[in-house]
């Protein structure tokens, strides 16, 4: 069972990841660095923990204490994501206007470019809530119990 826990949020959250990318290249916006950047439609982050979270309460129990540890862990990583990430990418974008200001001679000694989309708006992450817990409930029933 315990590969079964493990394998179910991985692929949640690298099948959310794959989503984003196929959202942006239908956009017009292919990129593949898009597989590994933060942020954006819909929340992979989310729907890791949610998945995770949705597995451990299937298999140890709705009132378990892995469950209730899961859940909080959870609800730090969303939180971070939509709070603290959007934050930081808020200063990003602040600081590449300070640095597009600075002379050109002192402009080299710093990044060119910050990145700026790092968080997630709650759209985002309750997006990829649900894909998590879609995905933990469906493959938990579907993927055999000897896994």
């Amino acid at each position: 069972m315990f590969p079964k826990l493990l394998i179910i949020p991985l692929l949640a959250g690298v099948g959310t990841q794959v989503i984003k990318f196929l959202l942006q290249a239908v956009r017009g916006e292919l990129r593949w660095s898009t597989l590994q950047e933060y942020g954006g439609m819909p929340s992979a982050h989310t729907a890791f923990v949610v998945s995770l979270t949705t597995v451990v309460g299937l298999h140890d129990g709705w009132q378990s204490t892995s469950f209730a540890i899961s859940t909080i862990f959870s609800l730090l990583i969303v939180r971070d994501a939509i709070g603290f990430r959007q934050f930081l990418g808020q200063h990003g974008r602040i600081l590449n206007v300070l640095i597009r200001e600075l002379p050109q001679r002192q402009e080299r000694e710093v990044p060119i470019q910050l990145v700026e989309r790092l968080g997630h708006t709650p759209l985002q992450a309750i997006v990829g809530g649900i894909i998590g817990l879609v995905v933990g409930l469906l493959l938990y029933q579907w993927l055999p119990a000897s896994w």
